[in-house]
């Protein structure tokens, strides 16, 4: 069968590594790829975004399956567009890409169905989110409801960063219309955990468990990422485990009671404290490094599963881990997430030798292998423990050089 796989990240290189050892699968096509992507599969030149396009490609070149890996192209409507024309698609429709596009819409859903979350208000304007903030203890945190490319939460510790925040969304406009609406809600303590579910019909099929390390500096200090840094599993208590086990039943019955039709893969971020699990937001794709970071462990074939989602045959025996951890560093360009160069010349990827290299943001030009973005490369290692998946990982990525590289010292280590 012909796969194509949608984006041009480190998350898409990782479904089509997985996927390129489908016993299905003759060919892979890739909407962009990257350098890494290049070496395996075919990328062909269709932004993810150009939906009309890539229908056009779909259908001439009679693709089987259509993997999204980012969340514009879902919420632009994607999904629905190539139903409409009998192509099959992996991907929540636009109604049900709302759990990503509007955080606002997200706030609601899990406040009508009583699902735990953080206490909120949102606000369309300046001056009455600045009088509300009087409502709230430091931290806070505020969000744009829109995507903002993930950056648009910002933890304020004070009403100082939290008015300038708010000028900066509302008047000077930083995010454009996707800050047209913004949520304040209270600051979640505890630890961050990321669970990524297969949704078929509605019904939750969880992955494994997932650490994510989103602030740019050692410690979680910094501005927020998109991730820097995963590993897996991320344990849990067995309260944990129980009360997300009911987390999830009620997201189930809130989707029924919506009328919605999910399939596809639903992203939770949860924040747990003390064994109480609290939701921060939901994805509607693929989480991204923790997609690099899952697939390695998995050892069902991901076509199958995906085809078994989309026909409502899917069984929680279906999907088999290893056993083993798996720990993802993310090589940045310095400056990331802020500003940062692009077009360095990377080297050294031929001696690693015991980790698996995902592209999050490369491309080839004239034979030279560019960073083109602020995650640069994952370095994926796999072992019996989680403390020598972070020494191989460490190695190996001292062995790859290219002007202005960073990455945490700590990840794996908290």
């Amino acid at each position: 069968m012909k796969v194509l796989i949608i984006g041009n990240g480190g998350r898409e290189h990782a479904l089509a590594w997985k996927i390129s050892q489908s016993k299905k699968v003759d060919q892979i096509f890739m909407a962009k790829g990257n350098a890494g992507t290049n070496s395996f599969c075919k990328n062909i030149n269709i932004e993810p975004t150009d939906i009309k396009s890539l229908v056009d490609f779909s259908k001439k070149e009679k693709i089987d399956l259509t993997i999204v890996g980012p969340e514009d192209p879902l919420c632009m409507g994607i999904v629905d567009e190539f139903e409409k024309n009998n192509l099959k698609i992996f991907g929540p429709n636009k109604e049900c890409a709302k759990f990503e596009k509007s955080k606002k819409f997200t706030k609601n859903f899990l406040e009508k169905y009583k699902i735990p979350t953080a206490k909120y208000k949102s606000f369309e304007n300046f001056d009455n989110a600045k009088n509300s903030l009087k409502e709230f203890s430091y931290p806070l945190v505020i969000k744009a409801d829109g995507l903002c490319l993930g950056k648009g939460v910002i933890i304020c510790e004070d009403e100082k960063k939290a008015i300038e925040t708010l000028d900066d969304i509302f008047n000077k406009k930083i995010f454009g219309d996707e800050g047209k609406t913004v949520v304040i809600e209270e600051f979640l303590k505890g630890e961050e955990a990321s669970l990524l579910c297969l949704v078929s019909n509605n019904k939750l099929f969880p992955l494994e468990t997932c650490k994510d390390h989103k602030q740019i500096y050692d410690g979680n200090k910094g501005p927020n990422t998109g991730g820097v840094g995963t590993y897996s599993p991320s344990k849990f208590s067995q309260k944990t485990g129980e009360n997300i086990e009911i987390i999830l039943k009620q997201i189930e019955k809130g989707l029924d009671d919506s009328k919605l039709s999910y399939n596809g893969i639903l992203f939770i971020g949860f924040m747990i404290d003390k064994d109480v699990p609290k939701i921060l937001e939901f994805n509607v794709r693929f989480g991204d490094p923790e997609t690099e970071t899952l697939m390695p462990r998995l050892e069902s074939d991901l076509v199958e599963i995906i085809e078994k989602t989309l026909d409502k045959s899917l069984k929680k025996e279906d999907i088999k881990w290893s056993d083993d951890y798996s720990l993802s560093l993310i090589l940045v360009s310095d400056g990331y997430p802020l500003k940062y160069e692009k077009n360095k010349e990377i080297s050294g990827l031929e001696d690693v030798k015991n980790s698996t290299i995902f592209h999050n943001g490369t491309k080839l030009e004239n034979g030279k292998i560019l960073t083109n973005g602020g995650r640069v490369l994952t370095i994926n290692a796999k072992a019996k423990t989680l403390e020598l998946a972070r020494k191989i990982a460490y190695n190996d990525c001292e062995k790859i050089k290219y002007e202005n590289k960073y990455y945490r010292k700590d990840i794996g280590l908290n």
